[in-house]
């Protein structure tokens, strides 16, 4: 029997996707690529957007027509957030939520031996237990995906993941050490923590115990060279908890800090918990304090009520604060939160308008953080053959910066590498081999 695997959004769906696939090989399935003709097709899918649930949709269909007789298992965020919705779509035969992933292989094969469909979604709302999907035979050999956290209690106005995900939930410390010392075991150079919201850890654990406190314990882990944080919450970087972080050698100077907006008023009605000002000073206290330091965000342009002089400020903020990265995302009203009814929604020409200035900024932004790196040799951790360029390697280096050099065999592929940097685009940096030792 093969299976195979789509999987739409965050770090976390990746991870809980490797899980799941784990789950069918143990049971003597094959993984196949999606495109292939397939027994089963299970698809993790994202609802943060309404783009994302018409991806899915679109991903759905794609299966039914590859094989029409296939078992297809849809689960993750917009499973849970419209089950009925979903089930009716022509050829689902599993709808599993976002907290019973680890039941996908007893869903299908009763789905199989019962031809009946099967669909699995209860409330998370309250659900404040972890649920464990460790993986012990990645499929990757360069870095992991290591899920410690799931659930949000934020309620942004704009946002559907607290209801889709549930309340916030922690995996125990002890159990992060076992994975983590698993991963290194296996030839891991890096572990990547990810979770719905990462800076709650450990709020709901007995144990007095947060994420620094994690990262600390995983920095004495041998074999492990790398340690990366996902998307974390910008007020989690107090004065403290820097100084903590500037002594965890094994850290990556890398922070996806979500800013959504640079205009105070249009935080507010987004219901985020601070202020440009505490975000720009907060990243002036990253820059201060840790070397290399790479600053990426998300933004949304279009939120209901943001003026042309709402917008000018974050402009002008954006401008002036100059991230390595921003992904720039149009407002999608979500049906069920706040936001969806409020007044003063933004014309989608002016949304569209907003969205080019800011991907301008970002290319300019982007293109003169990689040139800052020009000619100096960083590490950097190889992960796959170019695919379109035979003989180039990329991989990235420990604040985030993407990089394709030649080399003449893939014995490269899961080393640290010492590279030098010798130009930049703005999608990646060119570079060349200085010791391969």
């Amino acid at each position: 029997m093969k299976v195979a695997f789509a999987t739409l959004g965050c770090r976390v769906n990746q991870y809980e996707s490797e899980a799941m696939a784990e789950k069918f090989l143990r049971e003597g399935y094959k993984i196949v690529d999606f495109n292939e003709v397939s027994d089963v097709y299970v698809i993790n899918t994202c609802t943060v957007t309404n783009m994302g649930d018409k991806k899915s949709r679109q991903i759905i269909g794609r299966a039914r027509r590859k094989n029409p007789d296939a078992i297809i298992a849809v689960v993750g965020c917009y499973a849970q957030i419209a089950p009925k919705e979903v089930g009716d779509i022509e050829g689902v035969d599993v709808v599993l939520g976002t907290r019973n992933k680890g039941e996908i292989v007893y869903w299908v094969n009763k789905a199989k031996d019962e031809g009946e469909k099967q669909i699995q979604v209860s409330s998370v709302l309250k659900n404040k237990t972890f649920e464990d999907l460790n993986i012990e035979e990645y499929q990757d050999k360069t870095r992991a995906f290591l899920k410690v956290q799931d659930g949000c209690n934020r309620f942004c106005s704009y946002c559907l993941i607290p209801y889709a995900r549930g309340a916030v939930c922690s995996k125990e410390p002890n159990k992060i050490l076992e994975e983590v010392k698993s991963l290194a075991a296996h030839g891991f150079k890096e572990v990547i923590l990810s979770g719905i919201h990462i800076a709650s850890y450990g709020v709901d654990l007995e144990e007095k115990i947060t994420l620094v406190d994690v990262l600390e314990i995983i920095d004495k882990v041998d074999g492990i060279e790398r340690i990366r944080i996902g998307s974390i919450d910008p007020t989690f970087f107090t004065e403290g908890v820097i100084e903590r972080l500037k002594n965890i050698k094994k850290l990556c100077p890398h922070f996806h800090l979500s800013l959504q907006s640079g205009c105070d008023e249009t935080l507010k009605r987004m219901n985020r918990r601070y202020t440009s000002k505490e975000y720009f000073d907060i990243v002036k206290d990253l820059r201060n304090n840790l070397e290399d330091v790479s600053i990426t965000t998300d933004i949304i342009v279009g939120f209901p009520g943001e003026t042309d002089e709402e917008f000018k400020r974050t402009y002008e903020f954006l401008k002036e604060i100059k991230l390595s990265k921003m992904h720039i995302f149009k407002f999608s009203p979500r049906k069920g939160t706040k936001a969806e009814n409020m007044e003063n929604q933004v014309d989608g020409n002016k949304k569209e308008e907003r969205s080019k200035l800011l991907i301008e900024l970002n290319d300019k932004n982007e293109k003169e953080f990689i040139d800052n790196h020009i000619g100096r040799e960083m590490g950097v951790l190889f992960e796959q053959e170019v695919s379109n360029k035979k003989g180039y390697y990329e991989g990235y280096t420990r604040n985030y910066i993407k990089v394709v050099a030649p080399f003449n065999c893939s014995s490269l592929i899961g080393k640290i590498v010492k590279t030098k940097i010798l130009s930049g685009n703005m999608e990646n940096a060119e570079g060349i081999i200085v010791s391969n030792n």
